[in-house]
């Protein structure tokens, strides 16, 4: 048996129409009503409007393969991988939007499902998505055109959020970057941040060393040590590390722009049949910021008076002689704030008794009773991630030889011979990237 019910409007029990015809349009709810669909149940007929539903539960990391109707973020963080279209049918929608802005640095590959095409290229050749915060929407519209793309938007952040460079060695640290410098270069800032504190540089820029003086031959009177380039460092609040006690130099910010790096070379030892002193370390220069050559250490002599050490980031040391003392060089010349390093030490008016070159955090000394006289200590930052020594002064000892390649470390005087190079200086800059 069958039964028709011919009604125009059905009510609840307020009295509301939530079913109603009127010529040929049909209502469904009432004026403030939600209409739902039951659990299990399924809606054919209506078409869609154009929107997905974003599957904001499950973000993407992997090749997956999409399902009409939804919308997917994904992240590729981690590394490429590959959307999969569904089946080709007219009216399928599908939409993908880049989750965390890394479709530059690691694209995401669109597949067209078979044989399909997209925006009416090759059948089944894919597209990748490799711009920053695209986010695009298809439509399958038949097989002349395929899976067209209707919406096309990029939008990465409200603004760049770290500073983007090149230059020197980079390494990271966490959620730092570290540029070293161990010889000249340019500092090239491609783009800035947004946030004023993401763009202040810690930097820590070490001149070469002074090389030692030279014990004039047979004389028993050695030079004295070379004198430490000069340290200078400034530490940005963003960027988590053990800074020497030197930090302070001044800020720097980064601006889109080169910035050329000098790395101060050693200065070389003191040699020569009648003694010679150690040469000056050379300057090392980051922006606004020089650190001066390390002072060369002075010259042991008998007879006579042996000569002082130069002035620089950190004196030289004097050499020795048979005359009375002669001072060492002076340090943190020309003067900056906090100092960049020490003076070097006096000669002494006996054998074995030069002074020793000066160092970023202390002078170099002369001692009475005739042992090694260690030069000047030096600056301990952890700006590449572990704790490292720059500019220590040259000692004066037995065995001599050169101050430390890319330290700023001074030459060290023998006690009968020629005088040790300097170390070479070094240039690192570190920031906040992520």
């Amino acid at each position: 048996m069958t039964s028709t019910i011919k009604v125009d409007n059905i009510q609840n029990q307020c009295g509301a129409n939530i079913i109603n015809e009127s010529s040929n349009t049909i209502t469904i709810g009432a004026s403030g009503d939600t209409v739902t669909l039951a659990s299990g149940a399924s809606q054919s007929g209506f078409g869609r409007t154009g929107t997905v539903d974003w599957q904001t539960g499950s973000i993407k990391t992997a090749t997956f393969t999409a399902t009409s109707g939804e919308g997917y973020f994904c992240n590729t963080t981690s590394g490429t991988f590959t959307m999969n279209l569904p089946a080709g049918s007219a009216g399928a929608i599908v939409s993908v939007q880049d989750y965390n802005n890394t479709f530059d640095s690691n694209a995401l590959t669109v597949d067209p499902n078979g044989s399909e095409k997209i925006n009416g290229g090759t059948g089944g050749d894919p597209v990748e998505l490799n711009t920053e915060g695209q986010g695009v929407t298809f439509v399958y519209i038949d097989s002349t055109v395929g899976w067209r793309s209707i919406q096309d938007n990029t939008y990465a952040t409200q603004g760049q959020v770290f500073i983007t460079a090149t230059g020197g060695t980079i390494t990271t640290c966490g959620n730092d970057k570290i540029h070293t410098f161990t010889g000249p270069g340019t500092f090239c800032v491609s783009t800035i941040a947004s946030t004023p504190a993401n763009n202040q540089l810690s930097y820590s820029v070490v001149a070469g060393g002074g090389g030692a003086g030279e014990s004039a031959s047979g004389s028993g009177h050695p030079g004295g040590g070379g004198g430490a380039g000069g340290f200078r460092e400034d530490k940005s609040p963003v960027t988590p590390y053990t800074a020497s006690p030197l930090e302070g130099a001044g800020t720097i910010n980064a601006t889109v722009t080169g910035f050329p790096i000098t790395v101060g070379a050693g200065g070389g030892g003191g040699s020569g049949p009648t003694g010679g002193p150690g040469v000056d370390g050379s300057n090392s220069v980051f922006s606004t910021i020089t650190s001066a050559g390390g002072g060369g250490g002075g010259t042991g002599s008998n007879p006579g008076t042996g000569r002082g050490g130069n002035v620089g980031g950190s004196g030289g040391g004097s050499g020795s002689s048979n005359s009375p003392s002669v001072g060492g060089g002076a340090g943190n010349t020309p003067p900056v704030s906090p100092p960049q390093g020490n003076n070097g030490g006096p000669g002494a008016q006996t054998s074995g008794k030069g002074g020793s070159g000066g160092g970023a955090t202390a002078a170099g000394s002369q001692t009475p009773d005739g042992n090694q006289h260690l030069g000047g200590c030096g600056a301990t930052t952890s700006i590449t991630a572990s704790p490292v020594t720059y500019s220590a002064g040259g000692a004066v000892a037995s065995n001599g030889g050169a101050g430390t390649t890319n330290r700023g470390n001074g030459g060290n005087a023998l006690t009968n011979g020629c005088g040790g190079a300097g170390g070479s200086g070094i240039v690192i800059i570190r920031y906040k990237f992520q």
